[in-house]
This record gives structure tokens, C-alpha cells and sequence, in this order.
């Protein structure tokens, strides 16, 4: 059985193995896939498929539910746990700092456990996946949650250890909060449509409104390293 100490070697050496490149462009595609801005169409289809397929009543109470689920995640990792535990971020960390590779000086704030990019992001990942339904969906959005969260990794602003108990905490605030809409959507009467078949999912949701915001996910993934691309070049010439 490992004692703390030890796991602080074990996180600290996988952060080591796992930690940047020699790659100016894998640089720019993990720096371009950790920014908000690049995942607005996504946000923007998830919108889509929740208006689509709720009432306006039952839609106004998704988007609070969405809400609650990232002010959860948040407030437990940045508000609470990061000063609590106090633990520097590797690009702080006085035993490391100069041995993790970063991105365009990018070193965030002093503290990072837990990761707030991981619980936001699992968070979400796992409310949709219970509400929606749809295996292509659910292996989809936890890649895309699996891979926001190895980005803070590779840019060196969180250890593993930051991420996956940042990504549990996520988890159980999705689920938590997916009850809490269930036992609201129970008492609202505003379910879904009472029958199921191959154009809808168990939970009633369109399979061709899934697809249109699948495709969005990947039209994202494959224009990542293109942005990261042209910034490369735009920074060479």
C-alpha cells in the first residue's frame, strides 16, 4: 500500500512522462483544444438538441440543470479545494517548475488541485449522457471530456492526480444533479414522448438531432489542428 508521499512521486513522474513535446505543433493543437471559444459550436448544438426536444418549460429547466452542474463542479474544485489543499500546479511547483515543458509561458494560477477543466467537463459529459441516451453520444462527449482533461496535462497546469479527482468530482455532480432533474421533470409531468423507436433514443431524444450535434463534435476535433496550423505559420513567418 502506497503512502501519500509516494503517490506524490508517482503523479509527479507520470506528469513528467506525459507532459508536452518536442512538437511545436502538437503544442498549438493542445493549446487550441484547451480555449473555450474553439468549443462554442458544440455548446451551441447541445443547445440545439435540447430546445429541439423539450418543451420551453422543460428546456429553460436543462439549461439551469446545465448550469448547476458547472457551478457545481467549479465551486467544489476552485472554490473550495484549491485553496483548501493549496497544492501547486506543476509550472509552480518549486521541485519541478523548470522540468515541465509549457505553451506560450502559459503557467495558470498557483494551485490546481483539483482540475476544474476536468469536473466542468465530466460534469456535463455525464448529465447529457443520462439524459440523451445514445451510445455513439455517451463514447463520444467522455472523449471529448477524456481529451479536454489530458490537454491541462500536456500544457503542464495539472498533475493526472488533479485531473482524475477533478474528474470524479465531475461525474458525481452530474449524476447528482441528473437525479435532481429527474425527480423536477417527474413532478412537471414533462416527459418525453411515450413511445420509442429507431428515430429516437430510450430517453425520446431524435437520433438525426444526436447526429447533427456528433457532427459538430467531430467537425470540431478535425479543425483543431488545422487553427493550430495556420497559427504555426502565421507565428513562423
Amino acid at each position: 500500500m502506497f503512502d501519500l508521499e509516494q503517490l506524490i512521486n508517482i503523479d509527479k513522474q507520470l506528469l513528467l512522462a506525459l507532459n508536452g513535446s518536442e512538437s511545436l505543433f502538437w503544442d498549438g493543437v493542445w493549446h487550441v483544444y484547451t480555449t473555450t471559444v474553439v468549443w462554442i459550436p458544440f455548446a451551441l448544438a447541445l443547445v440545439y438538441l435540447l430546445i429541439k426536444n423539450n418543451n420551453l418549460m422543460n428546456f429553460i429547466v436543462l439549461l439551469l440543470m446545465c448550469a448547476l452542474v458547472i457551478a457545481l463542479a467549479d465551486g467544489i474544485t476552485s472554490t473550495i479545494c484549491k485553496p483548501l489543499f493549496a497544492r501547486f500546479r506543476p509550472t509552480h511547483d518549486p521541485e519541478i517548475m523548470y522540468m515541465v515543458d509549457v505553451v506560450n509561458n502559459h503557467r495558470a494560477y498557483k494551485y490546481g488541485f483539483m482540475s476544474s477543466h476536468a469536473a466542468n467537463s465530466f460534469g456535463i459529459a455525464v448529465f447529457v449522457i443520462l439524459l440523451v441516451k445514445n451510445r455513439l453520444l455517451s463514447v463520444s462527449v467522455l472523449l471529448w471530456a477524456a481529451l479536454n482533461s489530458y490537454s491541462r496535462i500536456y500544457l503542464g497546469v495539472h498533475y493526472p492526480g488533479d485531473i482524475l479527482c477533478g474528474a470524479l468530482v465531475g461525474i458525481l455532480c452530474g449524476v447528482l444533479v441528473y437525479k435532481l432533474y429527474s425527480f423536477i421533470r417527474d413532478k412537471m409531468r414533462s416527459g418525453h414522448r411515450g413511445w420509442i423507436s429507431d428515430n429516437y433514443t430510450k430517453s425520446g431524444y431524435s437520433v438525426s438531432d444526436v447526429h447533427f450535434m456528433l457532427m459538430v463534435l467531430y467537425a470540431t476535433f478535425a479543425l483543431i489542428p488545422s487553427i493550430a496550423f495556420i497559427t504555426l505559420q502565421y507565428k513562423l513567418i
